[in-house]
């Protein structure tokens, strides 16, 4: 698709910049299990009130038709257009620690225009870090710790924090290329990867923003309060436990799942390993019933990538 006008336009409003701060990177849309980077994305926006600095603009990045904008009606009329946002905004931490942040959906287009700009406005601003997130649903129990896996060119957190590595190709995200080329220029970054249970992958699963907020206070020194996310956290997972207890399937599952995860925990050098590399029964298989159960808001890429 050809461009149709300028990528961004910075925000005449915006406060200055100072040089040298640690840049958090949280787009919406491909990989979002148990929308992790949504409510993160969410978190940010409601909790620390980011000072946008550039607006990317969603005419020249987004196909409307794959993820539509949201109209709120009100029985005759609509009252609300609420179009896709997509900045690089100032922001502060519980400690009033300031950091960058680029937030909101994933381009549908232009990925290498996008991804120069992005690495020229870091150039620009020079940016101490780069730490970005995503996840995707894996064979593992709720019951353990959400583990990671770490890419980019930090070996202290690759070494320190990925408990899976694998030799394999995968769909790319304009995450993924935007780690490439800040690597490329030397520029030192992080991809943090969380591996969530992939029967809460279509859910809205608290934990999973937390292991992401988590994460990123690992690479970055910066702190938050994520007592919200904790408060909501728990009658999720009262619930998953509901269902689980109910159900013998269920408890086998989980038992099983349990039983590989320590396995494979007790046996591996990594720095957290989480999962077993062996023979696991099929994803489908093992989430049939508790997706049934739990996936009260089904994945809705439309919704996730408009945040």
């Amino acid at each position: 698709m050809p461009l149709s006008g300028p990528l961004y336009e910075r925000v005449a409003s915006a406060p200055p910049v100072p040089a040298g701060l640690p840049l958090v990177i949280a787009l919406t849309g491909f990989t979002d299990a148990g929308g992790a980077v949504a409510r993160t994305v969410e978190y940010f926006r409601d909790q620390l009130e980011p000072a946008p600095v550039v607006a990317f603009d969603p005419d020249v990045l987004l196909d409307y038709r794959a993820r539509r904008p949201i109209v709120t009606f009100e029985a005759d009329h609509l009252t609300d257009f609420r179009p896709a946002r997509l900045e690089l905004s100032l922001v502060h931490d519980a400690a009033g620690r300031p950091f960058l942040l680029l937030a909101g959906f994933e381009p549908d287009f232009a990925w290498e225009a996008f991804a120069e700009t992005v690495v020229g406005l870091a150039e620009g601003l020079s940016v101490a870090s780069i730490t970005w997130v995503h996840a995707i649903p894996m064979p593992v129990p709720h019951t353990r710790p959400i583990g990671t896996t770490v890419s980019g060119n930090r070996e202290d957190l690759t070494k320190a924090h990925s408990v899976w590595q694998p030799h394999t190709q995968v769909p790319a995200t304009v995450g993924h290329l935007l780690e490439y080329r800040f690597s490329q220029v030397d520029a030192s970054i992080a991809g943090f990867v969380l591996l969530v249970p992939h029967y809460l992958g279509d859910t809205e699963f608290p934990g999973a923003a937390i292991a992401a907020l988590d994460s990123l206070s690992v690479a970055t020194g910066l702190t938050f309060d994520i007592d919200v996310l904790r408060e909501e956290n728990k009658p999720f997972l009262e619930k998953v436990a509901e269902q689980v207890e109910g159900s013998s399937e269920l408890t086998t599952m989980l038992q099983n799942l349990e039983e590989r995860y320590d396995s494979y925990m007790a046996g591996s050098g990594l720095g957290q390993p989480i999962i077993h590399t062996g023979d696991l029964p099929s994803a489908d298989e093992l989430a049939a019933e508790l997706e049934r159960f739990l996936a009260s808001r089904p994945a809705d890429d439309d919704k996730r990538g408009l945040r």
